[in-house]
């Protein structure tokens, strides 16, 4: 069907690091730049005199690649955070990428020279500096490597620190949103109103509605009590059951739910309230506004090592915002999902929304192990 997909947790991945972080490397540069300058115009001989544009040309052509070349290991370690290598993985990946790094700068250099001077003068030059210029390239990869690793280490322990406490602040509410939204007022009026209904004519039923709906309170109780916000995925596909079971006495016949649970995942950990809201977001919008039937599918698989969560309907469908995000009229469970999935785990989870007119609405959580 057609879709648009919107996905937390995606920041930029570019090849350049922040305005930030090219002036620190930038200001880094200026005392090896203003060493160097002197050094090979001057060649430890003042009385050779000094010529500035001679001297720019000669730092030009043997640091130029060097600094070019060096601007890569931003993305290169925001590779290895992304995949979180330890401490020793990193330490190998740095002294391969090291090697790599000083034989391509020592055979820029190298060819610099030969197209201006001639094979011959790069020879010498490859004869009289070889050595010490690799001592000098595994020295300025270290300090790049090394400020670029601590920059982002910093940056991290920053932005953890930020979202333990938004995590702390959104928990509280998300908790005080579960009572108040996700049995907001018009489901308990609905609920306790058909189970009066029942009373006279089905008295039976009527008990076991009762029963789901204390055994639902109990849950969002024991949850709250608890203070811990993962459970049990077992515990929380339970919960939602429960939830449409009490809508069924009311939509009878319009809801039908097909459930496609793989059971060898019950025992999976899943925030608490993650998939319950999903579900509330389709009876509101895809079975609520009609009166012919309709098919809510509950799908729940093992996506590698991680877990795959998708809830849908073929209900009417909403148009996605441009370039993807919840619609217009997403309520509070739809967001404080998506947030908490994108406090948890960061870029490693995924919360998309797929939907068109007409074409249902689709929500897929992917939740790490």
């Amino acid at each position: 069907m057609p879709a648009t997909a919107a996905s937390t947790a995606s920041p930029s991945r570019s090849w350049l690091p922040p305005p930030e972080v090219l002036r620190l490397y930038g200001l880094a540069w200026l005392p090896v730049l203003a060493v160097y300058l002197v050094a090979v115009e001057t060649d430890g001989d003042w009385s050779r005199g000094f010529n500035l544009w001679s001297a720019l040309h000669g730092t030009l052509r043997n640091m130029g690649p060097q600094f070019l070349l060096l601007l890569l290991l931003w993305p290169a370690t925001g590779w290895m955070e992304r995949r979180r290598l330890s401490a020793a993985w990193q330490v190998l990946a740095h002294a391969g990428l090291a090697v790599v790094f000083v034989f391509t700068w020592y055979a820029l250099l190298w060819a610099w020279i030969a197209l201006e001077y001639g094979i011959a003068s790069a020879e010498k030059a490859r004869a009289n500096w070889f050595i010490w210029q690799l001592e000098f390239g595994m020295l300025a990869y270290a300090a790049a490597a090394g400020g670029f690793s601590a920059y982002r280490a910093v940056r991290r322990a920053l932005a953890e620190a930020a979202a333990a406490a938004q995590a702390q602040a959104l928990l509280a509410r998300s908790e005080l949103a579960a009572l108040r939204n996700k049995l907001n007022p018009h489901f308990l009026f609905n609920t306790l109103h058909s189970i009066l209904a029942l009373v006279r004519r089905d008295p039976v039923r009527a008990e076991e509605a009762l029963f789901t709906f204390s055994e639902m309170l109990r849950y969002l109780l024991d949850t709250e009590r608890s203070g811990d916000d993962q459970v049990l995925l077992r515990d929380e596909l339970d919960f939602t059951r429960q939830y449409l079971a009490l809508e069924a006495i009311r939509l009878g016949e319009r809801l039908r739910v097909d459930w496609q649970v793989d059971e060898a995942l019950l025992s999976r950990s899943v925030p608490a309230l993650s998939v319950q809201p999903l579900v509330e977001n389709s009876i509101k919008h895809a079975f609520n506004p009609r009166s012919e039937p309709g098919t809510l599918r509950l799908a729940v698989a093992a996506d590698g090592e991680a877990l795959r969560v998708i809830v849908a309907d073929d209900g009417p469908g909403v148009l996605l915002p441009p370039g993807g995000g919840l619609p217009a009229g997403a309520g509070i469970g739809l967001r404080t999902v998506a947030r908490r999935l994108a406090l948890r785990w960061g870029e490693a989870a995924q919360f998309a929304v797929r939907s068109a007119p007409g074409a249902g609405f689709e929500v897929e959580m992917r939740m790490p192990s």
